[in-house]
Order: structure tokens, then sequence, then C-alpha cells
């Protein structure tokens, strides 16, 4: 799987609903670290995995072809729907903890891929548990009302870049969602793209993750490409310590399932990432 998977505009023609690049998209996309209650040890996919934010407790949903508690009776166009738009199959919106604004930027192929993957999982009859929200937070009705106020997020065109920092922009910007943990939000729980990857606080909406820009003061700006190559693929930071954390399964189940050549993108981006 080179660099190009995935890439808007690549000009390589693939055929939708392959279950082995679903595979890795499934991985590069982070769907089994937040998805899996690995803390209780429940099986993969089958959701139960608590999301602590401002706003209250979001626990995950079961996505395992499972017909009763699953997606096992979703289309193609439910799970596209859900995936880009924010939508559940019977029209109710989905908060944002579920990533829907910055997947709104993938392929259509790619979302199918990591659907016909899904649907090869096993099946894991476990039903849904209900948020843990605050008192003040609305139900799903307004959800229509943020989406159209702020999803999805919308980033400087770059059509002169080059398709290396273009697969490593798809990658952290869509795919890994990089930016759900690492860009400060608004008090409404929108990203401020105009600092993107700049950090968020601890204790806010994106858990206090930190700056990945080139800042030298606060940022990545001493880390050098092989510093970054080892951090993605083992978790190690140059001063030997080892990632901890959330990022621990990012690292586990994401950033080290990345080829070589996705990986080099990636940080390709990062190195060109403004200072904030």
């Amino acid at each position: 799987m080179g660099m190009l998977l995935g890439l808007p505009g690549h000009g390589i023609a693939l055929a939708a609903n392959d279950i082995e690049r679903g595979e890795y998209l499934t991985a590069a996309s982070g769907c089994l670290s937040c998805h899996t209650d690995s803390k209780n040890d429940g099986a993969a996919f089958a959701g139960g995995y608590r999301i602590e934010t401002p706003y209250g407790i979001f626990i995950t949903p079961n996505i395992t072809p499972d017909a009763e508690s699953g997606i096992g009776r979703w289309t193609e166009a439910d799970f596209l729907a859900a995936m880009k738009d924010g939508e559940g199959p019977e029209g109710e919106y989905y908060y944002p903890a579920f990533p829907y604004p910055s997947y709104a930027g993938l392929t259509d192929q790619d979302v199918l891929d990591i659907r016909a993957y899904l649907a090869t999982v096993e099946p894991v009859a476990k039903h849904n548990e209900p948020h843990e929200l605050e008192w003040y937070i609305p139900g799903r009705w307004a959800m229509g009302i943020w989406q159209w106020l702020f999803a999805p997020w919308e980033y400087p065109a770059t059509p002169d870049s080059d398709l290396v920092w273009q697969r490593g922009a798809y990658l952290a910007r869509h795919l890994g969602h990089c930016g759900e943990c690492h860009t400060p939000r608004n008090i409404f729980g929108a990203l401020n793209i105009s600092g993107e990857l700049a950090g968020s606080p601890k204790g806010s909406s994106g858990g206090g993750g930190p700056n990945l820009t080139v800042s030298k003061e606060q940022g990545l700006g001493d880390w050098t490409k092989g510093d970054l190559e080892l951090f993605l693929e083992l978790g190690m930071k140059p001063n030997g310590d080892f990632a901890g954390g959330g990022m621990t399964t990012v690292i586990d189940d994401n950033t080290s399932q990345l080829t070589p050549d996705d990986r080099a993108a990636l940080i390709l981006f990062l190195r060109n990432l403004p200072a904030h």
C-alpha cells in the first residue's frame, strides 16, 4: 500500500469495498481505539469506551456487524451519512465526540472500504449505553443546528502543494483526525482551525492534547525527522520516555500500523505546520 492510497485526485483506480484496503484504513482512522472498551477487556469494535469531556461522558457505540445491536443492517448510504454527515440511519444527529466533522473530508471510497472491512469482524451482541452528559447539554436535535454552524471543518485550500504533503494532510486532518485532540476549540466544541494542531488545554473537549506545530517553545520545533519517526512507530520521545495516556492506544492501533510511506507523509505535514 503506497503513500497515495486514498488521496483524492491521485489518478489510481481502485475497486470499492476492498476488505484488505479497508482493514488498513480502519487502523489509520482509529476506529479500534475508540470503539473498544480495552480497560474492561471488551470485544473489539463492540463499543463501551468512555470519552470524558467537559460536557460529560460520551460512550462509544457497537460498530460490529451484529444485526440487532451493531451496524449489521446499515446500508452503504447509512454508513456514508454517519461517517461524513453525522447522521444516523433513523435521521438522528450524532454528537461531535464522534469525529465526523473530520471524516467529512474522506473520499467515499475510503469510507466504503472501511465499511467492507467492519462487515467481516466478529459480530458482538452488545447494546449501546446512553451517554452521561451534563444537564445543560441539549438533545441530539440540537446537533443539526450545531452542524449547520460549524461542521465540517474547513481547512485552507492548498492546491499547489505536492502529493506527499497532500497525503500527510489527508492523514492528519481527516483519516487520523489529529485535530480532534490537538486543536483548540471554542466554547461550543468546534475546532479553531486558525490554531491548527496548536494544542488543546487540559480539561478541554480536546482532552489536553499537546502542541504539534513547529513552535520551539511549545511544540515539536526541536524534534528531528528521526524523532518523529520513532515516536509514531514506537511511541518513544527524544528524551527516551514513552507516550502515555490516550496516546498509547493511538500509537499501538493507529500510527504504528501506517506504512512507512504514510508515516513519512504525516511527518512532512507536521514539520511544515506554522508555529503557534
